[in-house]
């Protein structure tokens, strides 16, 4: 949507270090970031979904729109998301209290899409995201990251730290810029 893109390029240059992107993600990532979701997945929680472009393709894959969480840290963003999906929890905040966040009726929460630009941030502030994204996924759930950089977003001693291990999924070419998508998941989870 072309109103989409206009919200995010003006968000861009009010802060650009925050929204990292000047346009929202294309459907060639959305649909790779959302390949491995189904109904079956559970509760998601979504981190940084902007304008929803991962949100519509969630619901276009089966999850419900009670099934979905969306953290989002930027006001404009926010009443936009809360306006466009009025049936899923829209919370604003900084994903790194993720771990702050409760969930009714024991939600179990099969992954996690983020949007946020990892790379533009500090290392304490991608162990909080991370860790209280794992503290909500149950075993075998996952984290999934993209990035426009040439390797996994998140620094191996930060994986390391976690217990975490990181696999490339897929890149596409048609987004602007061209991005990759990294699959996060527990280390004991590869063991099995």
């Amino acid at each position: 949507m072309q109103s989409d893109f206009w919200m995010f390029f003006r968000s861009w240059m009010t802060a650009p270090l925050r929204v990292a992107a000047i346009a929202p993600s294309g459907n060639a990532l959305a649909r790779i970031i959302t390949q491995d979701i189904t109904p079956r997945t559970g509760h998601v929680i979504e981190l940084g979904p902007g304008t929803g472009v991962f949100t519509a393709k969630l619901l276009e894959r089966g999850v419900r729109p009670e099934d979905l969480t969306l953290v989002e840290y930027g006001a404009n963003f926010a009443r936009h998301l809360e306006l466009r999906f009025p049936r899923s929890r829209g919370i604003r905040m900084d994903a790194a209290r993720l771990g702050d966040i409760e969930f009714r009726n024991d939600a179990e929460v099969g992954a996690v899409i983020s949007g946020l630009p990892l790379l533009s941030m500090p290392d304490q502030k991608v162990t909080a995201i991370l860790d209280g994204a794992f503290a909500h996924l149950r075993p075998g759930g996952a984290f999934f990251q993209f990035t426009y950089g040439p390797r996994c977003p998140v620094a191996r001693p930060i994986l390391e730290e976690l217990d975490l291990s990181a696999t490339h999924i897929g890149r596409t070419m048609l987004n602007v810029p061209p991005a990759a998508v990294y699959r996060i998941s527990r280390r004991e989870a590869l063991r099995r």
